[in-house]
């Protein structure tokens, strides 16, 4: 069991470090490296299954068990370095022909531990059994692990020689891989030498901790970073920087839910239309015309802006209220009114706007709400054009 018990316990790290590396991703360009580098890691734990049961079929001299597993440890160590090879060289992000070279070493690999296993089928040349049952290591076996161990190295020197030219975080990534290659090779020769103790599963939770800790954990903040960047730029409206009636839709729904269990009691509405875009457009251009909407969503946002702005349409804002905004909700109505009203004698931006809060006695829904206060708006912008007359 001392055997086994290497393999699970390296099993189980490699569960708990990359929980989130396994983790199922969409197969999209973005996630194209972090596919291959998840394939590894799960020929890794086929690889840790494998070899964890070996040393119970092992110990119980269970001899057919032990065959088909030995098999299987060989073919899951290949198939794990050859995915091992691919992400270097898609980490990288190098297109040389040397990489191209790395990858089809890996092939070449796989294609020889699958032969050669085939081959023991009939005449034993990678393992075979004594009369007491006992594992024994021939030279096929030495040959396909010192072509891994020449294929680590050499995706070390590729990594390393990449690094040369890197600068930052990427410099210091590819020395990770390099050294993680470097590890992988040690222990791959030094299970060559004691084919009893399980170096190989030993080598490879060291060479996924270093990655983990010094690659993977960068790489997530990364993709973090820019999975939030593009759903901000997937809720915000181009021209003026306010959330776009994506977000604004979204936002209704959450508002929704949140009075039907009792999370929210009140809240306020706030329409805005902006008056005379069209006649802008009209004689001044449509760059006037953005100028003038970029002006009127700064005059909204500076006044509500305790409150998410939304841009629902190409001349018309809405803001949701809650919390101090709420509280304040009359002064700030009010206090935008007289800004809208100097603006006007000024021949500044104008924007219409009407105010409505929720009444949970008559109101069944956020429509209600904000159909008063879009009737308010009108009225509203009906008044500012007399007052022009």
């Amino acid at each position: 069991m001392y055997y086994s018990s290497i393999a699970i316990i390296a099993f189980i790290i490699h569960i708990i470090i990359n929980n989130e590396a396994l983790k199922k991703v969409e197969t999209t360009s973005e996630n194209a490296l972090r596919l291959k580098y998840r394939y590894y890691l799960f020929a890794l734990i086929v690889f840790y299954i494998a070899d964890a049961i070996w040393g119970v079929f092992h110990e119980q001299r269970w001899l057919i068990p032990t065959y088909i597993d030995t098999c299987l440890f060989f073919l899951s160590m290949a198939i794990s370095v050859l995915l091992w090879t691919i992400s270097v060289v898609a980490f990288t992000e190098n297109k040389s022909k040397f990489g191209k070279i790395l990858v089809g070493c890996g092939l070449f690999i796989l294609a020889f531990q699958a032969g050669i296993l085939i081959a023991n089928l009939f005449r034993p040349v990678v393992f075979s059994f004594d009369a007491q049952k006992e594992y024994q290591a021939l030279p096929a076996r030495d040959i396909a692990l010192f072509m891994q161990m020449i294929l680590f190295l050499a995706t070390s020197v590729y990594a390393f020689i990449i690094s040369f030219n890197s600068e930052g975080k990427k410099r210091r990534h590819y020395r990770t891989v390099g050294f993680s290659g470097i590890i992988m090779a040690i222990f791959i020769t030094l299970q060559m030498f004691y084919p009893l103790m399980p170096f190989y599963s030993l080598g490879c939770l060291f060479g996924t901790c270093i990655i983990h800790t010094f690659i993977y954990k960068d790489k997530e903040i990364e993709y973090r970073a820019k999975m939030e960047a593009a759903n901000q730029k997937a809720y915000k409206d181009g021209l003026t920087g306010v959330k776009n009636r994506t977000a604004y839709l979204e936002t209704l729904v959450d508002l929704e839910i949140s009075i039907e269990n009792g999370a929210l009691k009140e809240y306020g509405v706030v329409v805005f239309d902006l008056n005379d875009l069209k006649t802008i457009n009209d004689t001044l251009g449509h760059e006037e015309g953005d100028k003038y909407i970029k002006n009127a969503s700064k005059l909204i946002c500076a006044q509500f802006n305790h409150s998410p702005v939304f841009r629902i349409g190409g001349d018309e804002f809405v803001s949701i209220l809650k919390g101090s905004d709420y509280e304040r909700r009359e002064e700030l109505a009010d206090s935008f009114i007289k800004t809208i009203d100097e603006n006007q004698k000024n021949g500044l931006v104008v924007v219409s706007s009407g105010l409505a809060v929720y009444q949970p006695d008559t109101d069944e829904n956020y429509n209600d709400v904000f159909k008063r206060a879009d009737q308010l708006m009108y009225e509203r912008k009906k008044a500012l054009k007399t007052s022009l007359i």
